[in-house]
């Protein structure tokens, strides 16, 4: 399979649960807070290579993939490369700089549900929703456990991983599949054509 498919792939995966999603919030009324972001400046994140091929693809075709390893590579900090933390001094305001390329595991966080032990369905969310909307965190606790549909995170990952086992179940520190995800398409392209009919696409 190709990059170009595989990306494909991805990315009618995200469109799927980002509509999922959608009807999960409006049904719930749970939303992060505007510009919060403190999710994505936990330290120990980890994510797969290949939900994050499309963010590599994407960079990899506007002349930015290399110039971006390059940054991880000699980077020491360990919360997410694409996240930028909330400054007065930058042009942006505590969000993911890429929003639009994030991966598997940043759209399911606070939107989607992990099976106990007992094979219970509990929604993974942080402490800042389950403390300011504790009613509607309740209420949908017991939704879902009536039935409410509810993406599940096992269930997203095992798509992934039926488009490439390897790079789908491998979970690494996120800056790391990060790394992974670039090298992929830079290695892929190393000997191969730009992709055909993109290269005017930047």
């Amino acid at each position: 399979m190709t990059i170009e498919q595989k990306v494909r792939q991805v990315e009618e995966i995200f469109h799927r649960l980002d509509k999922e999603i959608t009807a999960f919030k409006t049904e719930t009324s749970l939303h992060c807070l505007t510009g919060c972001g403190k999710c994505c400046s936990t330290p120990n994140i980890d994510a797969s290579p290949l939900e994050f091929l499309p963010w590599a693809f994407h960079l990899f075709l506007n002349g930015l993939a290399e110039k971006t390893l390059l940054e991880l590579d000699n980077s020491s900090i360990s919360t997410c490369h694409i996240y930028r933390p909330l400054s007065l001094l930058e042009e942006h305001n505590g969000s993911c700089n890429n929003y639009r390329y994030r991966g598997l595991i940043c759209r399911l966080f606070g939107n989607a549900a992990s099976r106990d032990k007992y094979g219970k369905l509990r929604l993974a969310t942080c402490k800042i929703i389950k403390d300011d909307q504790l009613e509607n965190f309740n209420n949908t606790e017991e939704a879902i456990s009536k039935g409410l549909y509810v993406p599940i995170f096992t269930d997203y990952y095992m798509q992934l991983a039926q488009i490439d086992y390897r790079m789908g179940t491998t979970l690494l520190p996120i800056n790391e599949a990060l790394k992974i995800a670039i090298e992929e398409v830079l290695h892929y392209f190393a000997y191969r054509p730009f992709p055909g009919g993109l290269e005017n696409i930047a």
